[in-house]
């Protein structure tokens, strides 16, 4: 963060995904239970290995811009994560990253319309909406949210997160279980939960 006027530089969005990382290390168990409910179990040690190769590739080699920062890491997570969260978590990153372009420094409002960019993009990847029991349930509200503040967007990623529970799943592998979804938080809107805490955290300094 730079001066009074609330930008946020590429050193800022290393951060950002280097908090991530940890965030997805230490969750990694609870999210590989909530997958083994309604999905294949895998969702922990996936983005455990997606994310840690993220970290090391920044570390390497960081980018100078936060956008070339999200591109970077939305690559890497495309070609390390197996199953369906390696594609929608870098198209997310991805998309969030051109729409950025190659401003040296960005606004927090400006991190949210890019963010939203993504969110879209993942939609379209996965032929999801918000209510469908996926990691829209929580990137929808936090991008949106998150032209209030950080810390709103980390409320409305975890309360979207928490809100799928009762929800029967209408995409993914959890809509193969049809009504035995209900009841189940959705492990990759919890995950989308941890990159909005994680942001927040570092916002915070």
């Amino acid at each position: 963060m730079t001066g009074t006027a609330e930008t946020y530089d590429g050193a800022f969005a290393v951060r950002w995904m280097e908090a991530a990382a940890r965030a997805v290390d230490r969750e990694a168990g609870r999210l590989t239970e909530l997958d083994a409910a309604i999905g294949d179990a895998d969702h922990g040690a996936n983005l455990r290995r997606g994310f840690a190769a993220v970290a090391d590739t920044l570390a390497k080699e960081p980018p100078a811009t936060p956008g070339a920062v999200l591109a970077t890491a939305g690559r890497q997570l495309v070609s390390t994560v197996g199953g369906a969260s390696g594609p929608l978590y870098g198209t997310l990153l991805r998309r969030a990253g051109k729409a950025l372009g190659e401003a040296g420094e960005v606004t927090r409002a400006e991190l949210a319309e890019a963010l939203a960019t993504g969110v879209v993009a993942v939609g379209r990847l996965g032929g999801a909406v918000a209510g469908d029991k996926t990691m829209l349930d929580a990137l929808t509200p936090a991008a949106a949210a998150l032209h209030e503040s950080f810390a709103a967007a980390r409320a409305a990623a975890e309360e979207g997160a928490a809100a799928t529970v009762p929800l029967r799943a209408r995409k993914g592998r959890a809509s193969y279980l049809g009504e035995r979804s209900v009841g189940h938080q959705d492990p990759g809107a919890t995950s989308s939960a941890l990159l909005f805490a994680a942001l927040e955290e570092v916002a915070a300094g």
